[in-house]
């Protein structure tokens, strides 16, 4: 199950993203926002960060006008690795290098083609487990 949430900035983009998940029947949860009303980003952050973090939801991905804010709120939560990725190479390598349980982007920033395939390249690629990447994520969490 992946986790949704987005602010008004990232509305339209997480409609793309509902739509991509539908058509590969991957089963979402989405926290919100529901419109382009203008809200505060840190409330659905904490929602999809607390669903990731609990095993509610296996992934997550948060979209925001630039994804920074997003990104920042979501890692404030123990257990999470928000990535910021605006291109496919980091989408991967944050997967395989930092094992990142939630993909955020920037609506304003990257467009519906690419953010598809960066959600694409996200949840399609495992983590590595290669021991020098287990160690440095137990050093992020201590």
């Amino acid at each position: 199950m992946i986790a949704l949430g987005c602010d008004h900035g990232g509305y339209p983009l997480m409609q793309e993203v509902i739509h991509y998940l539908q058509q590969q029947n991957i089963p979402y949860e989405n926290f919100g926002t529901y419109s382009e009303e203008s809200c505060d980003y840190p409330v659905y952050a904490k929602k999809v960060a607390h669903a990731v973090a609990e095993g509610k939801c296996e992934k997550g991905i948060l979209i925001c006008g630039t994804g920074i804010g997003i990104s920042i709120t979501a890692n404030k939560i123990k257990g999470i690795r928000a990535a910021l990725c605006g291109d496919c190479f980091s989408a991967k390598a944050t997967r395989e290098h930092n094992d990142a349980n939630i993909l955020a982007m920037g609506a304003r920033v990257t467009g519906v083609g690419l953010a598809l395939e960066i959600v694409k390249v996200f949840l399609e690629t495992p983590f590595s487990n290669e021991p020098r990447h287990v160690t440095r994520i137990a050093q992020i969490e201590e």
